[in-house]
């Protein structure tokens, strides 16, 4: 009999576990053909997660859990889970229910009957979210197709269903800075889409502010694409050539009609100007020799506080 591994990051989730615990039993109850084992990450939370988790450990032998010892970050949940998880298939969902855990059975009969290695799913709406943060979502996305070599579909959620030799692909890419959009996007295998209309948390709050996205759309950007990088290259050789044809310009100028006018405040504007140009540049430079510096200390992505799991 297979084995399907649902993989749950955590942090501050205890007042939507209850609603995932019933959802995924229901499934689970549903899918007789399949043995399952649930792995629950806990990112560091603050809360009663880890002591629900516990509990539901404590009466089903199917639960599993990884405690970090901190706050790491939900790529690092991941991360870890998909190290630990060891079924035939491994699929991904967050415990706010946004993911919907009914759409695993969906997932398990297509990639089981036709020809691919992964199921992943995507939003065709994003009701219930804020305009100006659904405005940038679609920006981002936008963006990072247009700079990066890899696609990331419009609307893609981590919740997906893997075979065996996806999950490995992306273990084996044990790199400290992650975003694993791209990296499900790097690694390739063939995928199918399937589409479904945004769900609200069943409980609790977000834990992702516009200025946590923000910030995590910039390390997936710079994560899988140069092109910023270029892009402070072209503005640098534009200003120069806007600055010698301005100097040929004025003394052209001077020399014809001479200098009545001392133009200190246009002056002082293009100063202020070009600066804040190279500020930006050096910003973009920057951002990739904080990420290789990180890389080289060559930290680990997470660290364990405890498990249920055992070493192998």
């Amino acid at each position: 009999m297979e084995t399907v591994s649902l993989l749950i990051p955590c942090y501050n989730e205890q007042e939507s576990l209850s609603f995932l615990y019933a959802e995924i039993n229901k499934l689970t109850s549903k899918l007789s053909g399949y043995n399952f084992e649930l792995i629950f990450v806990d990112d560091g939370s603050k809360d009663l997660t880890l002591k629900i988790i516990k509990q539901y450990a404590a009466s089903d032998s199917r639960v599993k859990y990884l405690s970090f010892s901190r706050n790491f970050g939900k790529e690092a949940a991941i991360y870890a889970g998909l190290s630990h998880c060891g079924g035939d298939y491994t699929a991904l969902l967050d415990a706010d229910l946004q993911d919907p855990p009914e759409l695993i059975e969906q997932m398990l009969e297509s990639i089981k009957t036709e020809d691919y290695d992964c199921i992943a799913a995507r939003r065709t709406t994003r009701a219930g979210e804020p305009p100006i943060r659904s405005f940038f979502a679609n920006l981002f996305y936008r963006l990072i197709n247009k700079l990066s070599n890899i696609e990331i579909v419009n609307g893609a959620r981590d919740f997906r269903l893997m075979k065996r030799d996806v999950v490995n692909s992306i273990v084996s890419m044990n790199e400290y800075n992650r975003f694993s959009k791209g990296l499900f996007g790097w690694v390739g295998y063939k995928t199918k889409w399937i589409s479904y209309e945004n769900v609200e948390r069943v409980a609790g709050q977000t834990k992702w502010s516009f200025w946590k996205l923000f910030l995590y759309s910039i390390d997936g950007i710079t994560a899988f694409s140069t092109v910023p990088l270029a892009f402070a290259s072209v503005i640098g050789v534009l200003f120069f050539l806007i600055a010698v044809i301005s100097i040929i310009f004025i003394i052209i100028r001077t020399s014809i009609w001479g200098d009545p006018v001392a133009g200190w405040p246009a002056l002082v504007c293009i100063i202020l100007f070009v600066s804040s140009i190279q500020l930006l540049c050096l910003g973009i430079i920057g951002q990739y020799l904080a990420k290789t510096y990180l890389e080289s200390k060559k930290r680990p992505v997470y660290l364990l506080r405890e498990t249920n799991i055992e070493s192998n």
